[in-house]
């Protein structure tokens, strides 16, 4: 059980390096400083959340699929689109696999069965929560489009091309027709509903 606990406690440290790598397509954007994988995560958790009541499924699995989808990065990393032209990463199973190996067996069924169910996009909260990655690669390239990085176009074109579900969409077309700070001028405006 010690020896359990001591990789239970390595994989949660290990975890917290999403806190620290960051989303490197977004340096090739121009972005000095960009969001963490872990800041990544959290929102897409969230949108996640919201799209699937929206579509009519179970919000809190597609919070939780979202939660894991990039866990794989503390070992391969965030490997921009263009490097993967030419590298070729281990799956996101393997890579899984590799990291609850000698793990409590319900911890590891936990993780395998999140990371399996997202990358078979079969579930429709698999659906949203891929969406909810998009999504919240859209959202991010509009905040830095109006942080002065100019160079966030081809992210919301491929973000937009890739969503799949109708709420995912009707969402995207009001997140391109707003501004990040709307929400914030209308409560401050009075126009709290």
């Amino acid at each position: 059980m010690a020896d359990d606990l001591a990789r239970l406690t390595g994989l949660l440290y290990e975890i917290g390096l999403l806190k620290r790598y960051k989303r490197t397509g977004w340096l090739v954007a121009g972005v000095r400083d960009p969001e963490s994988i872990a800041d990544h995560s959290f929102r897409a958790a969230i949108i996640a959340a919201v799209i699937t009541a929206l579509e009519g499924g179970n919000p809190e699995r597609a919070a939780f699929l979202s939660l894991f989808h990039d866990t794989q990065e503390t070992r391969v990393t965030d490997i921009p689109y263009i490097g993967k032209r030419y590298l070729q990463a281990a799956s996101n199973e393997k890579v899984t696999a590799d990291q609850v190996r000698g793990l409590p067996e319900p911890v590891a069924e936990m993780l395998t069965s999140a990371v399996g169910e997202y990358e078979e996009k079969l579930s429709l909260e698999a659906v949203c929560a891929r969406d909810a990655d998009k999504l919240d690669c859209l959202i991010q390239a509009v905040e830095y489009r109006e942080q002065g990085h100019q160079n966030t176009q081809p992210w919301i074109d491929s973000s937009l091309a890739a969503l799949k579900t109708a709420s995912g969409k009707r969402l995207a077309d009001e997140v391109l027709r707003t501004g990040s700070l709307e929400w914030m001028t209308r409560i401050l405006a009075g126009d709290e509903g």
